[in-house]
């Protein structure tokens, strides 16, 4: 089990399961570093740590390399080391079919999902192959193993990337000591659920997953021992 002083970084973490898993990390006493695009929204996830110095918040757009690795660099200049990566900022379009969506919608989801989750675990990598161990955890989705025409191509693109991203750090890093899950949750009850075409209702919102549900299988993933990897977890609203 990772020790109570851990390190953390967190993409996506102004809201919905970024938020949730820096809420929980902060509990088990670990430092975090929240990433996110707004300082607001990082700030209340701040607050609602309640971690004091033993959180920092910083404003990225992890589709730009230069600011995640600039961000990494920082928390390594401030806490020398980070041992976990959780890559959750994610994004979608209401004109989401191939018939609709526009380019710069579909740039901006692969960009977004895909991309920084490249970044962000390119600026770890470094770090995580000196100290011999790490742990990154991508936030995928079950439209990462089978495509839904709800969630849109861009998605489905993005996260079957994501999923391909894990499989390569494990072949490539577990030399080094890193290794790699994906999470591919079924639906979350989040904001996100907000940008489909027909957003689901109260009720339909009722029976699926919370947050914490996922940062769940988040802690799972990261506090079994370093001898264990659990390389990808399905986790899905029980049918009732």
């Amino acid at each position: 089990m990772i020790s109570s002083s851990a390190i953390a970084l967190i993409t996506g973490a102004g809201s919905g399961v970024g938020r949730a898993a820096a809420i929980s990390l902060a509990q088990r006493g670990w430092r975090i570093a929240c990433l996110g695009r707004s300082r607001a929204k990082l700030e209340e996830t701040a607050r609602l740590c309640e971690a004091g110095e033993r959180i920092s918040i910083a404003t990225v757009d992890v589709r730009q390399a230069a600011e995640v690795e600039r961000a990494a660099a920082d928390v390594i200049a401030a806490w020398s080391r980070i041992d976990v990566l959780v890559n959750a900022a994610g994004t979608n379009v209401p004109q989401r079919s191939l018939a609709e969506i526009s380019a710069k919608d579909y740039h901006e989801i692969i960009d977004t999902n895909l991309h920084g989750s490249v970044h962000a675990a390119r600026a770890v990598l470094p770090g995580m192959r000196a100290t011999g161990s790490g742990t990154i955890v991508n936030v995928v989705s079950t439209a990462g193993r089978r495509a839904s025409s709800l969630a849109g191509a861009a998605y489905v693109v993005s996260k079957f990337g994501q999923a391909g991203l894990t499989q390569a750090i494990n072949a490539e890093e577990n030399q080094h000591g890193i290794r790699a899950c994906s999470v591919f949750p079924g639906d979350i009850d989040t904001s996100l659920l907000d940008q489909r075409p027909s957003p689901p209702s109260r009720e339909q919102r009722a029976s699926m997953l919370t947050v914490q549900d996922v940062v769940d299988c988040i802690l799972l993933a990261i506090e079994l021992p370093q001898r264990a990897v659990v390389e990808e977890i399905i986790v899905r609203p029980r049918i009732t």
